[in-house]
C-alpha cells in the first residue's frame, strides 16, 4: 500500500470543505480515544466517529468531557446492530445492547448510530433479514425519543456470512423506508457500494435517507477483504464521483475516513492526520 501522497494536486478543485472531515476512530485503531481526540484537535479535524470498544476502554463520562474540551463533534457512534441470533433471549439481549449504544450516542451528541446489521446464525439468510427488520422496529422508537438516527450500513456481499445480511444500497433503502426517515436512514460507505451497477440510481432513490458517508479505497490486488481498505487515491474507487452523487441526493454532513489496514494503523497520528487531510482534499 502506498502511504505517500500520489494524487494529482489539481484534483483538489471541487473537494468538500474541510469542516466536514471526520476521523473514523477505526482508522487510528492502535491509538486510544484520548490520543485520537487530541490529534484531531491538534490537526484541526473537526469531527471524530467513536467506536464502542474504545468508548468502553475510556468510560462514557470521561469520553464526553474529552470530546467537549477538545472542541470536537462526534459524527457517529459505531456500532449497533448485530440483530440476528439463534435464540429469542439472545436477540432480546442484542436489542438491549443497542439501546445502550443509542444512549452512548446521545450522550456524545452524535446524531447517528451506525448499524452493522449482522449475519445469519445458521444458513437461513432470509430469516436473518427478518430478524434485522424486527430488531430495528424494536429499537427505532427508543432512538427517536433520544434524538438519534439509526444508519443502516449495507456491506459488500463478501461480508454477508459474517457481518451483515444487508449487502446492497437497495436492500438498505427498502429496509429504511419501512420507518420514519427522521429515525432510520442509511450509511453509504464507498468500500461497500462502489461495485454496484445500479449505484447512481440507488443513491438518487435514497434522497433524504442518507445519514452518513464513509470514504476509503479498494486496494488491488486484494488480500483479506476486511483489511483491504486503503487511503483514498491508492485504489480503484471513484470516491469523488460517489461523493458528488451522495450530495445530489441531499447529504451534506460529515465525511468519515474509515480505513481498516495494518499499514495505516501503524502510522503515528501526526503522520496519519496530515495524510488523511491531504487525500481528503485531493481525492474526495
Amino acid at each position: 500500500m502506498r502511504t505517500a501522497p500520489t494524487a494529482n494536486p489539481g484534483a483538489s478543485l471541487g473537494s468538500p470543505a474541510i469542516d466536514r472531515l471526520s476521523l473514523n476512530q477505526i482508522t487510528a485503531e492502535r491509538a486510544s480515544l484520548k490520543d485520537a481526540v487530541e490529534a484531531c484537535a491538534r490537526h484541526s479535524v473537526p469531527y471524530i466517529a467513536v467506536w464502542r470498544h474504545k468508548l468502553a476502554e475510556t468510560g462514557l463520562d470521561r469520553a464526553v468531557r474529552m470530546v467537549r474540551d477538545a472542541g470536537l463533534s462526534v459524527s457517529s457512534v459505531c456500532r449497533g446492530g448485530m440483530f440476528p441470533a439463534s435464540t429469542r433471549a439472545e436477540r432480546e439481549a442484542r436489542i438491549e445492547d443497542n439501546r445502550r449504544a443509542v444512549d452512548e450516542a446521545a450522550a456524545l451528541g452524535a446524531e447517528v448510530l451506525v448499524l452493522v446489521c449482522g449475519a445469519a446464525p445458521d444458513k437461513d439468510i432470509a430469516a436473518a433479514r427478518r430478524m434485522v427488520a424486527d430488531g430495528i422496529a424494536a429499537l427505532a422508537p427508543y432512538a427517536g425519543d433520544r434524538g438519534v438516527r439509526l444508519g443502516v450500513e449495507p456491506m459488500h456481499p463478501a461480508f454477508a456470512a459474517e457481518r451483515s445480511c444487508i449487502t446492497t444500497l437497495r436492500e438498505a433503502r427498502c429496509l429504511a423506508e419501512r420507518f420514519d426517515s427522521a429515525t432510520v436512514g442509511l450509511v453509504a460507505d464507498v468500500y461497500h457500494i462502489w461495485w454496484d451497477p445500479d449505484l447512481d440510481d440507488e443513491i438518487a432513490h435514497a434522497a433524504g435517507r442518507i445519514v452518513g458517508f464513509h470514504v476509503s479505497d479498494w486496494l488491488v490486488p486484494m488480500q483479506a477483504v476486511l483489511m483491504n481498505r486503503g487511503m483514498m487515491g491508492d485504489g480503484v474507487i471513484e470516491v469523488r464521483r460517489i461523493r458528488e452523487a451522495v450530495e445530489r441526493a441531499g447529504y451534506v454532513g460529515p465525511i468519515e475516513v474509515e480505513i481498516f489496514n495494518e499499514a495505516v494503523w501503524s502510522m503515528p497520528l501526526d503522520v496519519l492526520l496530515p495524510l488523511v487531510k491531504e487525500r481528503y482534499r485531493a481525492c474526495v
